[in-house]
């Protein structure tokens, strides 16, 4: 969970006082916390992997590389990323449903750790690629499921997608890739849904996997190296949403992951729990300074200098059904609470960070932050939309604040 607003407050006036604002603040100590969290529930079963996709900041990288033993990447350019912030070629799955040659090409020189195969296409290219390379590939096929539970934002399998194979062809298709002869099936794979809040929703979803590795694992007496399962875990973004209780849902999948450990067949399979928003999204604050307050047809509005092109997520652009708030505070705090819209400096109406939310009155100067920011941040937001300046991302590391700022602004920034 997130700190106190009291705790946190000190640290994220400090980073706006140093660095300016918008600025992300990325807390340390609570990944680590929840690190913690996830070994003591999960660990005795899986090993984690980080999916950089939702946070590849080159300076969380370092810090996470020498805590996580895997990491996901899902371009040639996260893959060099990784490979800059201390991470070894061999401990990274490479993802995607659109690999260009020249990237497979990279990946598998710089000796990949797996390539998480998607199509029978990009099977039959790495291949080549690696027979051209002189190298024998290891592999992950990922499968789609023909169902994914109710309870998931966001669903990538049980219809039609681009992710994975789906499991209707699977059987056929397991059997062309295993006889590719610069391949070798090192496993399997299965993301098909994330940010999931319903303990019983994910325990459905995973016993599906297991079902599902099961079947055909056995179907082409597959002895697997590992297992890959995409968590799945959601993080509460708005208000009244309810955190996940990582012992209910290990309380409650223990039988059948028990089961799966005791089968000879993988005796020796590791088995990777891939993640990356419920890591680090609740470690992250946005955080902007009030630029103006107006008052408009009965509505009071405070404008701020960081909307959505630094924060597309919190504007409810970026995949949101029904915009709701995120959670939201004034740093700071003070008595008493008015309702007030959080807008951006753009020129859309788009550009809505909160509507109605309840803060002590928040006035011009005034620091607003957004909880759960750690993920899905700069790289995911039109941050040269109309050239305001792009975010800071600080680290903060115990009481130790570091500027990790990746994206360079070619907007003006207030001095600080």
């Amino acid at each position: 969970m997130n700190r106190p607003e009291s705790d946190i407050d000190p640290i994220l006036t400090q980073a706006a006082d140093r660095f300016g604002t918008p600025a992300y603040v990325y807390s340390t100590d609570l990944i680590d916390a929840r690190i913690t969290a996830l070994e003591r529930s999960l660990g005795r079963w899986f090993k984690l992997s980080y999916a950089m996709k939702c946070n590849p900041n080159p300076e969380l990288l370092s810090w996470l590389h020498k805590r996580i033993p895997c990491i996901d990447v899902s371009s040639g350019g996260e893959l060099m990323l990784a490979l800059g912030a201390g991470w070894q070629a061999d401990q990274a799955s490479f993802t995607g449903p659109a690999k260009r040659e020249v990237e497979l090409r990279h990946a598998i020189e710089a000796g990949l750790g797996e390539l998480v195969v998607e199509s029978l296409r990009e099977a039959r290219l790495a291949n080549r690629i690696a027979g051209e390379s002189g190298k024998t590939q290891n592999i992950v096929i990922r499968i789609a499921p023909d169902r994914v539970p109710k309870g998931f934002g966001d669903q990538m399998a049980g219809r039609p997608s681009p992710f994975g194979i789906d499991i209707e062809e699977a059987p056929a298709a397991l059997t062309e890739i295993a006889a590719l002869p610069h391949l070798r099936i090192a496993g399997l794979h299965i993301y098909s849904g994330t940010q999931c809040l319903k303990p019983a929703a994910l325990v459905e979803n995973w016993g599906i996997f297991i079902s599902i590795f099961r079947e055909l694992c056995e179907h082409h007496d597959l002895h697997p190296d590992r297992l890959i399962f995409g968590a799945g875990l959601g993080i509460p973004y708005h208000p009244g949403d309810q955190a996940l209780d990582l012992d209910e849902i290990a309380e409650a999948i223990a039988p059948e992951l028990d089961a799966l450990r005791s089968d000879p067949r993988f005796s020796d399979t590791d088995l990777v729990l891939e993640l990356g928003r419920y890591l680090v999204g609740p470690a992250g604050y946005f955080v902007t300074r009030v630029t103006s307050i107006k008052e408009s047809r009965g509505t009071r509005i405070a404008i701020c200098d960081g909307g959505m092109n630094g924060h597309l997520a919190a504007s409810g652009n970026f995949g949101m059904v029904l915009r709701r708030n995120y959670v939201i505070h004034r740093v700071g705090g003070g008595a008493g609470e008015e309702p007030i819209d959080i807008t951006g400096p753009l020129c859309t109406s788009i550009d809505k960070l909160g509507a109605k939310v309840a803060l002590p009155r928040v006035e011009e100067g005034d620091l607003i932050a957004i909880h759960a920011s750690g993920a899905y941040g700069p790289t995911s937001s039109p941050v040269n939309f109309i050239s305001h300046p792009a975010p800071r991302e600080i680290i903060a590391q115990g009481g130790q604040l570091t500027d990790a700022t990746r994206i360079e602004s070619c907007g003006l920034r207030d001095p600080s």
